[in-house]
């Protein structure tokens, strides 16, 4: 363990100290969850729920689809749907062993922040400090209690900057970051621009000489093994996605991008960005700019450790300003931005030693001395502290948000609806996992052939609505469930009958504050019985049963 977090094969990692600060960031927020929910398990976002029926299907040989034996490009995530699969050969619910997963990638991403720290020079302290900044950050708290791939992703990405950094330092040693980086490319689809960036950083060489600072193109060979071994690693994939959605992106990109670019960057998104990060962060994201300095004050020295950092941290809120039309694609909480907490926490670490350095070590006032590093760990830990104990009541709210829509939906339904019967719904998580009926994606993950009808509508129209509609008619659905928020023409449109309407209180989650079940005209499989009923209990039975014959 030592080798690989820190460069030192000495040196004693403490990875005793990060453990128990992990689990204390975590634990509050499971035990509020189990005590809500009565000793049930449950998740702070539908997404988490469409993670457990991918993998759940891949467990049973079903492959990458999300209704069985449909393949589908839809994971966004597939080396975390593939890690979520083996828990379906554990005994007990497998809401609770994705949880300790999630708990565990967190650990992983915490030990990786401490071996990013030493190799940009922190002091052990300062490493430890950031490694305790990156375990107690409420949105990477929550990933983890939601069991998203939040926790991987921060993980490869950490240990693979650490190799870079140890590769661009040595060149001699092999190329192994290239491939460990491509792996983030499998746990987000954003990885790929970090996967871009590190090659970047790798090839090319800054000298400082008598007259400035010189750019030169580095020894490409051993590049060249690591590209080739980061695509042998992310092959396979990319042709998947290519073969079933004929794109190297998941379908998940057109669902969640809109519909129209304009291809210049969004001030009102960059800020919005920089909200998320100040939310969790609100110290470090004022400071990681200095340590971003710092680093491109060392280009060409013999303290040089490249810019990937810098570029990963800056690049990625631009590229997706860019790509973004007309919704700030941001997701849930802004949780595609999650990923760069640990980035952002060892550069507001690096710019404090840097200037700490600068400063005498102590500052007397009279008989009371201050110790500078003493107060700038404070000024870093207590708003992280206060953020991580806000986020237990905004994680147990979304928990109940999720249980009080999509959940208590399927436990209505469970006995009264036929396992024909054809679903239309936007929010396909809990709903497919706990029904065995076939479901109908009108958001386009599960279904992607609904985009080419939206886009037909904006195009015409000038909205994505009539699109959707005239897809519904051609599929012929039994039922639909939407958010009449995000879908209103249902409402107004007679021949979809409301049969059932749950309403969710002190919404911050969801598409809409009701959820809606429509009859269609088409329904073939009428109710057995009234779909009634409030949030019900969560029945643990439930998960780790095999996937549904909804072919």
């Amino acid at each position: 363990m030592a080798g690989i977090v820190s460069s030192n094969e000495t040196e004693r990692v403490p990875w005793p100290l990060l453990l128990i600060v992990s689990l204390l960031s975590g634990l509050p927020y499971l035990a509020a969850e189990v005590y809500l929910l009565d000793g049930g398990w449950g998740f702070p976002l539908d997404d988490s729920w469409i993670h457990l029926q991918f993998a759940r299907n891949l467990a049973a040989g079903e492959g990458l689809s999300y209704n069985a034996s449909e393949l589908v490009s839809g994971s966004t995530a597939p080396l975390w749907t593939a890690l979520l699969s083996l828990l379906f050969l554990l005994p007990g619910p497998v809401l609770a062993w994705a949880k300790v997963l999630g708990l565990a990638a967190h650990f992983a991403a915490v030990l990786g922040v401490y071996g990013l720290g030493r190799e940009l020079r922190l002091g052990r302290s300062f490493a430890i400090l950031a490694a305790c900044l990156t375990a107690g950050t409420s949105w990477l708290v929550w990933s983890a209690g939601a069991a998203m791939e939040v926790g991987l992703f921060c993980a490869l990405s950490s240990f693979g900057m650490v190799l870079h950094l140890r590769e661009r330092r040595d060149r001699k040693r092999h190329p192994l970051s290239l491939p460990v980086l491509g792996l983030t490319l499998l746990a987000r689809p954003e990885g790929a621009l970090l996967l871009v960036s590190a090659l970047a950083d790798r090839l090319l060489r800054w000298e400082k000489r008598d007259d400035g600072l010189h750019l030169e193109l580095a020894d490409w060979r051993r590049t060249a093994q690591g590209l080739l071994a980061a695509a042998l690693a992310v092959g396979p994939v990319v042709l998947f996605n290519l073969w079933v959605g004929g794109s190297v992106l998941p379908s998940t990109f057109a669902t969640k991008a809109g519909y129209g670019r304009s291809g210049l960057p969004s001030g009102q998104f960059l800020d919005t960005v920089q909200g998320i990060l100040f939310q969790a962060q609100p110290v470090a994201t004022l400071l990681a700019p200095v340590g971003c300095l710092v680093l491109c004050g060392w280009l060409g020295s013999s303290r040089d450790r490249g810019l990937l950092p810098v570029v990963w941290l800056l690049g990625m809120p631009l590229a997706y300003a860019v790509l973004s039309s007309d919704r700030l694609l941001v997701g849930n909480f802004g949780r595609y931005f999650f990923i760069l907490f640990p980035v952002l926490v060892v550069m507001a670490v690096l710019g404090c030693q840097e200037l700490l350095a600068r400063l005498p070590g102590t500052l007397r006032l009279g008989p009371v001395t201050l110790r500078w590093p003493v107060w700038v760990a404070g000024l870093l830990l207590l708003p992280t502290v206060f953020a991580m104990v806000r986020g237990v009541g905004l994680y147990t709210r979304s928990v109940l948000n999720v249980q009080d829509s999509d959940v208590a939906m399927a436990k209505a339904l469970a006995p009264v609806l036929p396992p024909q019967a054809v679903l239309a719904i936007n929010d396909i998580g809990a709903m497919k996992f706990l029904l065995p009926n076939r479901v109908i994606d009108l958001a386009g993950t599960a279904t992607p052939e609904i985009h080419d009808w939206a886009r037909a509508s904006m195009a015409e129209v000038g909205s994505h609505h009539p699109g959707i509609l005239a897809f519904i008619r051609d599929q012929k659905p039994d039922y639909v469930v939407v958010f009449p928020n995000w879908f209103p023409p249902l409402d107004r449109d007679p021949d979809f009958t409301p049969l059932l309407r749950l309403q969710v209180e002190d919404n911050i989650t969801m598409g809409g504050d009701e959820l809606v079940l429509y009859r269609t005209p088409w329904t073939r499989y009428p109710l057995t019985g009234p779909a009634a009923g409030p949030r019900p209990a969560v029945d643990d039975s439930l998960p780790n049963r095999g996937p549904s014959d909804d072919r």
